[in-house]
């Protein structure tokens, strides 16, 4: 990409007084047929302040206003494009003209179809998926020259077209969905040879994908071949922070830009204060205003100016690239009614697209209360879908217990989900058992019968489902020393790797077993109303033994948990109310016939779906 920004085109400059220069204009283009007409362009140059008028000729657009910032480097220029077509316009800068373009939308706002409980997201880092472009691995310029696999927390080299080579993995596992971490440019200097932002976090453009993860093109091509396969692309965005080598933290565009410039504020971390009823102003300040950490400086999302700024740049991405979701990072971290205007403004646009937030709390309360529409909460967010938090939390405690007769294993699940009258819609809530932030479900070891357990309930609970990359083929680790140990590289994706995940071939047995039991039952899901559109039924763990049910006309879903390190036994009569007249069912996962006219016998930790 051209340091003129791609799309923009400087056009002859005429000869004037003032010593303005326009090195760069976001966003870059801009779509014409929008619901809001108004557009904000934030032009960027050496003392461009000092324009004094901005004028355009372009039929069907005008000014309506020009905003001048703290910093002599900046100047707002707020349009109306509300009769305007597509095409070349030109903007006046005290004489100096430049062309900006003006683009048809590809598809209607309503076609962005986002994702729903009928998909499986699989999470994924693009650094640490497959190297398909190693001439990107180290791009001259960017402050971090640092590319070594030796080193958890530096640089590996993954990339776009990394990802691009194995879309046939994706569909094969038959995941419908992929999230990947942040593609942004992250031009963040590694700290001495030991750390990195490979993980995406620390932005420094917003329009900009990594070079080292490829291009705007390139991205878009990946998501349009994404598309031809039937897999959705999600993009993860963060809002309340930036890298401290972002151009606004190098030159701020006002004073009130950053929440306590300087990092002159921690954040608590404590995201309860948030919402509590009786929260001092002290601890909801440290939450929200604090800096996530040192090298991320706190966007101050109460300016109107940065939050139109975000706002269009997330609109940007879903006219330009053709996204199907955003994942928000850090969601309760950022002003609570700049987020809910947000994502307001999303809803209206783009009806039936969808966004999830972070929101990292254990307590389904808590996550409730964030959700569209709740009547938990005295304000709207606006949010469709929140992440389950909760569900997480328990099964993790779960898996190191046997399920008794009153509260731990299963039970944890139950008593959990019991709760799901507290969301407005349970169908919006993305469950995982592990992401990019936690140990893997696996811990340090590589038994699998408890994971497909926690699978199984994953995949069939009234949830929309989040898969974590590799755990398909027993990718295991623990944050004990590094993140990086949770994120190790895919095996079979970087030259010279001997173990090859990514084919039956070059998988073990243990790797090859987990990989057919989760496409199995992945495959089962995929367009099965069941799953996505039925009723959901849970029993009390019985006897160490749980049951969830889900049923749509007819057809009926049953996944049974064996809590116990032992044999158990289920009794059919128990359950009558969702077996009904059925005499036996199919085993989902060996496709063989279970006899249900008799109690049926499980085997230690054993995950069973039915279907009948």
């Amino acid at each position: 990409m051209k340091k003129a920004i791609m799309s923009l085109a400087l056009g002859a400059c005429l000869a004037t007084a003032s010593a303005a220069s326009i090195s760069r204009i976001d966003p870059t283009d801009w779509y014409v047929g929008m619901k809001d007409p108004s557009l904000q362009l934030m032009v960027y140059g050496k003392n461009v302040r000092d324009v004094k008028s901005v004028t355009t000729d372009y039929a069907g657009a005008k000014v309506d206003s020009v905003v001048r910032l703290d910093s002599p480097n900046y100047l707002l220029v707020y349009l109306n494009l509300s009769g305007a077509q597509a095409g070349q316009m030109t903007l006046n800068f005290d004489g100096k003209k430049v062309r900006y373009t003006l683009k048809d939308r590809a598809m209607r706002a309503e076609d962005h179809r986002g994702f729903s409980n009928a998909d499986v997201l699989y999470l994924l880092m693009p650094d640490r998926f497959a190297n398909g472009n190693p001439k990107n691995d180290v791009v001259k310029g960017m402050r971090d020259q640092a590319c070594d696999r030796t080193k958890p927390s530096l640089r590996h080299g993954g990339d776009l077209a990394g990802i691009s080579q194995h879309l046939d993995y994706f569909t094969d596992l038959g995941v419908t969905a992929l999230w990947f971490t942040p593609i942004l440019e992250n031009d963040w200097p590694n700290d001495h040879g030991v750390n990195s932002s490979y993980h995406g976090y620390a932005t420094t453009d917003y329009y900009k994908v990594d070079p080292r993860f490829g291009t705007n093109d390139e991205y878009k091509q990946l998501i349009d071949a994404c598309h031809k396969k039937g897999l959705k692309v999600v993009m993860d965005m963060i809002f309340n922070h930036c890298s401290d080598y972002h151009p606004w933290n190098l030159d701020p565009p006002s004073k009130d830009w950053f929440n306590n410039p300087n990092y002159g504020l921690q954040t608590s971390y404590k995201l309860t204060s948030v919402l509590d009823p009786y929260a001092s102003d002290v601890d909801k300040r440290e939450t929200v205003d604090g800096w996530f950490v040192k090298s991320m400086p706190d966007l101050n999302q109460r300016n109107p100016h940065l939050m139109r700024y975000l706002i269009q740049n997330s609109e940007w991405w879903i006219e330009t690239a053709g996204i199907d979701g955003i994942r928000m990072d850090t969601y309760p971290y950022a002003d609570r009614k700049a987020m809910a205007e947000w994502m307001r403004v999303l809803d209206n646009e783009y009806p039936n697209f969808n966004t999830v937030g972070e929101t990292w709390v254990t307590e389904p309360a808590y996550t409730a209360a964030w959700q569209k529409d709740s009547k938990l909460s005295t304000m709207n967010s606006y949010l469709k879908t929140v992440m389950d938090f909760s569900f997480y939390d328990k099964l993790n405690q779960a898996k190191h217990e046997e399920t008794d007769d009153w509260w731990k294993g299963f039970n944890r699940i139950y008593n959990s989900l019991c709760y799901d009258y507290l969301y407005n819609d349970p169908s919006h809530v993305l469950a995982f058992i592990e992401n990019h932030d936690t140990d893997r479900f696996l811990g340090n070891t590589k038994d699998s019968t408890m994971l497909k357990q926690a699978l199984a309930l994953l995949l069939t609970i009234n949830r929309i489902p989040q898969l974590y990359y590799g755990t398909e083929v027993l990718l295991n680790g623990t944050k004990e020393v590094t993140d990086g140990n949770v994120r190790k590289d895919f095996p079979g994706g970087f030259a010279g790797d001997t173990h090859n995940c990514f084919t039956a071939e070059g998988r073990t047995k243990a790797e090859n077993g987990m990989f057919t039991w989760l496409s199995t039952v992945l495959h089962w899901r995929q367009g099965n109303e069941v799953i996505s559109r039925g009723t959901q039924k849970q029993f009390i763990p019985w006897k160490g033994v749980y049951v969830i049910a889900r049923q749509y006309k007819g057809r009926t879903g049953m996944t049974i948990l064996n809590g116990k390190r032992s044999a158990a036994t289920l009794p059919v009569a128990r359950y009558a109310e969702v077996i009904g007249s059925h005499t036996t069912a199919r085993d989902v996962v060996t496709g063989q016939r279970v006899d249900l006219t008799h109690d049926v016998t499980l085997p230690a930790r054993a995950a069973l779906i039915l279907d009948f």
